[in-house]
Formats: C-alpha cells, sequence, structure tokens
C-alpha cells in the first residue's frame, strides 16, 4: 500500500541541479533522515545503513537521461 508519493519535474541550471544532488548526498552520508520539502509539505525518509543502488543511462537521438535510484 502506497502511504506518500511525490514527483518533481524542473528545468534547473547545471549548477542548481549540482547543488541539489550534493544535499541529498550529504544527507544520506550523515546517517540522518533524507528530508525532501515541496510547497507545504515535507517528507522525512528515513534510509537504513544499507541501500540498493541502481543508475541507468540512456542515450537517443536527441536526448540523454541519467537516472540514479537508491531503495531498501
Amino acid at each position: 500500500m502506497r502511504i506518500a508519493k511525490l514527483t518533481d519535474k524542473q528545468v534547473l541550471q547545471r549548477e542548481e541541479a549540482a547543488r541539489r544532488l550534493h544535499e541529498i548526498a550529504d544527507e544520506l552520508a550523515s546517517g540522518n533522515d533524507i528530508v525532501i520539502e515541496r510547497d507545504d509539505l515535507r517528507f522525512n525518509v528515513a534510509v537504513p545503513s544499507e541501500v540498493r543502488m541502481k543508475v541507468e543511462v540512456e542515450i537517443e537521438s536527441e536526448e540523454r537521461e541519467i537516472e540514479i535510484k537508491f531503495s531498501w
């Protein structure tokens, strides 16, 4: 049963995208929950000490995609 889902798609400058990835990485490394805030919503996601990581790269004629997924 799904409790909550947040999908957030934005167009960002490359530097802003990197900054946001750094923030997530820092929270992941800290051992604390990962906190995601959008509008008036706040998600606290508890992360165990061991996670599965999936990296997927797609290259098409006009578009490139890198997807990084953590699950547990």
